[in-house]
């Protein structure tokens, strides 16, 4: 690009695209990186972008893949145009074609159900101010990406994600990247991504380095999945199989799978957790694209030469508290039941009580879904990974959020806008008001430097995480490095491992035909 006032256009792989500049920076928005993955492509693992010819404009996203409508939320509208294209890339350089600089690419998150890369608190402007290249992009969710069907290559979306690694390690230089300075970085379904890729010999020598934001423990044993996809399968009345569901529409397979996520509770004999949860899709350890779980792996070794950083929030659950109508209602009966479900082996119930004894049932039931869904999770990659001989960073968000009086505190998401500097896009009025504090400004500008920091040169700001010391940087209005700080729960979950979660023992499976 040799004109500054021209709309920037930069040979790919595929094809000539055409972006534009938007106050100093270099955009380009729904770049195909596979073809769509319908037809006699779908429920198959990504195919490369078909080449086209002349210059394609790249100034708006792509469609988003099909999104659950039974949470009553997602990240992106739903695909209402019926466009298929879903499988793009979106990149903001402040030099294409420059000085290679470090890449961060964004996995999004979304309880493996919904989200999508044109979410107004994922653009990567800010980021991109710092000095790096962002990228994000689309990946199929739900049924299409992680639905397990006899005869289906397992975990599409995972191989979504090493498609749009490869197209990063194949095009960011013309970009203005450093294909040999790529961070991966994630949060919430997207950080469980980031840890799977870490395990993949399909994902090896695409990144360098990883961020991880509030890593969920669910990844599903083949058994499981498998029948949580005969029972979407039986919704539509077909047999779970590939030849029987790949010519089911997109959004007649995602309208089955909502059958299920809206009475999932109903099979909590069955599938345990995952259903109590409003879980039913998550990566699955099927041997092949994933061999096994993150916190194996990375203990015997795996991801090593990757640097890691992990972290999560103090009060991941309430967001879905308060957001549920039950922050201070929760009861005594509720807290027991979630207790008995949740905590680990058969004493843990016990160990939050005597552990937090004037805790009220809402500060109970918070803690331990926190702790299984999210903190847990994420010390013990920390964990594994250091173990395993890796460069390890570790940290918690304790700043709470200042919007609906403070009731949502360090919550489940709060970190993503600090991280991408959109306090005021998205869900950031939501909680950081119409116009957020200066606090939440200046901690912004903390973690997203950070973040370029880590990406630029492998060192975040603060001292690496061990097993002696666990050393973790805390993001409070003025941030700081001490030992890890919710000891409570480490000494409860000490001896607890996140294996694969199981169908339940003496269930008998529902046929896939």
């Amino acid at each position: 690009m040799t004109d500054s006032t021209r709309a920037p256009e930069i040979r790919t792989s595929s094809g000539t695209v055409r972006g534009r500049l938007e106050d100093g920076l270099a955009v380009f928005r729904g770049i195909p990186y596979a073809q769509p993955p319908v037809g006699p492509l779908h429920l198959g693992p990504p195919v490369p972008a078909t080449e086209w010819s002349g210059v394609r404009e790249a100034v708006a996203f792509g469609p988003t893949p099909p999104q659950s409508l039974a949470l009553g939320f997602g990240s992106g509208p739903d695909n209402a145009g019926g466009r298929d294209d879903w499988l793009t890339v979106n990149v903001w350089t402040p030099d294409p074609g420059g000085a290679r600089l470090p890449v961060l690419v964004w996995i999004h998150g979304g309880a493996y159900l919904v989200g999508s890369a044109d979410a107004p608190g994922y653009d990567g402007a800010s980021l991109a101010r710092r000095g790096t290249v962002v990228v994000t992009f689309n990946h199929r969710v739900g049924a299409e990406g992680y639905g397990h069907f006899e005869g289906a290559v397992p975990n599409r979306a995972l191989l979504d994600q090493v498609a749009a690694l490869t197209w990063v390690r194949d095009n960011i230089a013309a970009f203005g990247g450093d294909p040999d300075r790529v961070t991966v970085f994630g949060e919430s379904a997207g950080a469980g991504a980031v840890a799977a890729l870490l395990t993949m010999d399909r994902a090896e020598g695409l990144f360098h380095r990883a961020v991880a934001q509030s890593v969920p423990g669910t990844f599903f044993s083949p058994a499981l999945a498998a029948d949580i996809g005969a029972t979407v399968a039986t919704e539509l009345g077909l047999p779970a199989t590939l030849d029987a569901l790949a010519p089911v529409p997109p959004v007649a397979l995602r309208d089955a799978a909502d059958a299920v996520v809206r009475t999932i509770t109903r099979y909590g004999a069955r599938w345990g957790r995952a259903a109590h949860a409003h879980l039913p899709f998550s990566p699955v350890i099927d041997g092949e694209v994933l061999p096994c779980s993150p916190w194996e792996a990375l203990r015997a070794g795996r991801g090593a030469d990757v640097d890691l950083i992990v972290g999560h929030n103090r009060d991941e659950a309430r967001l879905f508290t308060v957001m549920g109508g039950r922050f201070g209602k929760v009861t005594e009966e509720e807290a027991a039941v979630t207790l008995a479900r949740f905590a680990p082996g058969a004493d843990g119930a016990a160990a939050y009580r005597t552990s937090h004894p004037a805790a009220d049932p809402t500060t109970l039931q918070d803690l331990v879904m926190s702790d299984w869904l999210f903190r847990m999770p994420s010390l013990h990659l920390a964990e594994a990974h250091a173990a395993g001989g890796g460069t390890t960073y570790a940290y918690e968000l304790t700043w709470p959020a200042p919007a609906m009086g403070g009731a949502l505190g360090a919550c489940h998401g709060l970190d993503v806008p600090l991280v991408f500097g959109t306090l005021r896009e998205g869900f950031g009025p939501m909680l950081f008001g119409e116009e957020p504090p200066a606090e939440a400004e200046a901690l912004s500008d903390a973690m997203g430097r950070a973040w370029s920091d880590f990406a630029a040169h492998g060192d975040p700001g603060w001292a690496r995480y061990g097993a002696a010391e666990r050393l973790t940087r805390i993001f409070a209005a003025e941030p700081f490095t001490a030992p890890y700080p919710e000891e409570s729960s480490r000494l409860i979950w000490a001896e607890q491992g996140f294996a694969p979660m199981e169908l339940a023992p003496g269930t008998e499976p529902v046929p896939a035909s």
